[in-house]
C-alpha cells in the first residue's frame, strides 16, 4: 500500500533551497548514486550532498563532460563513471562494477532525464523518452537493490514533474507503434512513469528499509530545456520583458538551488520516516490534484494497481 497523500506541513517551502534543507546533516560514510549529477539540479544536488560528506557516484553518458562539471565544485569524494540509461547494456556493467565493490548503497537518485525530444527508439525499439527516464532507472535500481538493502535504511528519490498531468501511461502502445509520436505526450508518459515507479518500489523495499519518493522539482530553465524552441521555451513565462529569469517560487519558478530542495528533502528529511511511495513538491507531500490540475499529483500516478502493472511491464521489457 502506498502512503495517503496528504501534506505533513514540513518546515520547508517553494523558496527554499538544497543547503536550507540538508542544514548541518552530516552524510559522512553514506554512498549517493546521482544519476544526471553533472548538470542542472543534479549537480547542485551533487553538490550539497558531497559537502555534507557523502561519497557520490555520478553515472553519465559523456564522461568527459561530467568530469569537467564536477571538477569545478572543487570538492573531495565525488566520483564519475560511465554509463547510458537508454543502452542495457551499460546500465548492466555500471551495476555490476559498483555491486562488486561490496558497498551499500544508501540513496539513490533518479535526477536524469530527456524532455520533448525528437522521435527517436533506443537499441530495443523503444521510445527514447520512456526508455531514458523510466525504464533505464528501473533496470539499475533493480540491479542495485542489494545494495540498498545492505544500507538498511535506503532511500530512492524519482524525479517526476508536474508535466506528469500531461499523460498516463499509454499500456496499449507505449511505444508510440500504432498512434502518432507527440514529444509532450511521450514526456508526460514518462514522469508518470517515475511517479508509479516509487510507489511500486516503495511497496517492494519498505520491509528492508528501502523507501521511495518522487518529486515535481519546479519549473526551472535547465539543460533539460535543449530540444525546445525559442518559442516554446517563451509560452513557459519563465523570462520577464527585459529577458531575464524570473525567480518567484510561489508561481513554481525556480532558481537551481530551489529546484534541488525537494530532492534533497525526500533524501535525507527525518520528516519522512515511515512514509515512503509518495510524491513531492515544495518540500512536502503533494496532495491529490484539484480542479486546476496545477498543484498536487494525479490519480493515475500514485494507483498502486498502475503502479503494479507498470513494473511487471517494465520488468518484462528489461528482460
Amino acid at each position: 500500500m502506498t502512503s495517503t497523500q496528504t501534506p505533513i506541513h514540513a518546515s520547508f517551502g517553494a523558496a527554499s533551497t538544497a543547503e536550507e534543507v540538508l542544514g548541518n546533516t552530516d552524510l559522512s560514510g553514506k554512498t549517493v548514486i546521482v544519476t544526471g549529477g553533472h548538470s542542472g539540479i543534479g549537480l547542485e544536488t551533487v553538490r550539497v550532498l558531497a559537502r555534507a560528506g557523502a561519497r557520490v557516484i555520478v553515472p553519465a553518458r559523456s564522461l568527459q563532460r561530467a568530469r569537467d562539471n564536477l571538477d569545478r565544485l572543487g570538492l573531495g569524494g565525488v566520483d564519475a563513471r560511465e554509463m547510458d540509461l537508454a543502452a542495457p547494456d551499460s546500465v548492466e556493467a555500471f551495476a555490476a562494477a559498483f555491486l562488486a565493490g561490496g558497498a551499500p548503497l544508501h540513496l539513490l537518485i533518479h535526477s536524469a532525464g530527456i524532455m520533448a525530444t525528437p522521435f527517436t527508439r533506443d537499441v530495443r525499439g523503444f521510445e527514447a523518452q520512456f526508455s531514458t527516464n523510466h525504464l533505464g532507472h528501473f533496470q539499475l535500481a533493480s540491479r542495485l537493490w542489494p545494495a540498498l538493502q545492505r544500507a538498511q535504511g535506503a532511500r530512492i528519490v524519482s524525479v517526476s514533474s508536474r508535466g506528469h498531468r500531461i499523460a498516463p501511461v499509454d499500456f496499449d502502445d507505449i511505444h508510440f507503434e500504432r498512434r502518432a509520436y507527440d514529444k509532450w505526450v511521450a514526456y508526460g508518459q514518462s514522469k508518470s512513469a517515475n511517479a508509479l515507479f516509487a510507489v511500486a518500489a516503495d511497496r517492494r523495499g519498505a520491509a528492508d528499509g528501502i523507501r521511495a519518493y518522487s518529486l515535481h522539482p519546479g519549473t526551472i530553465l535547465s539543460p533539460l530545456a535543449r530540444h525546445l524552441s525559442a518559442e516554446e521555451i517563451a509560452s513557459f513565462g519563465v523570462h520577464d520583458r527585459h529577458g531575464a529569469l524570473i525567480n518567484d517560487p510561489e508561481r513554481d519558478l525556480k532558481n537551481v538551488r530551489q529546484g534541488a530542495a525537494t530532492g534533497v528533502w525526500c533524501a535525507t528529511s527525518p520528516a519522512l520516516n515511515g512514509l515512503g511511495g509518495v510524491y513531492c513538491e515544495d518540500c512536502d507531500v503533494a496532495p491529490m490534484a484539484g480542479g486546476d490540475g496545477r498543484r498536487g499529483v494525479h490519480a493515475w500516478a500514485v494507483d498502486p494497481a498502475l503502479a503494479e502493472r507498470l513494473w511487471q511491464v517494465s520488468a518484462a521489457m528489461a528482460g
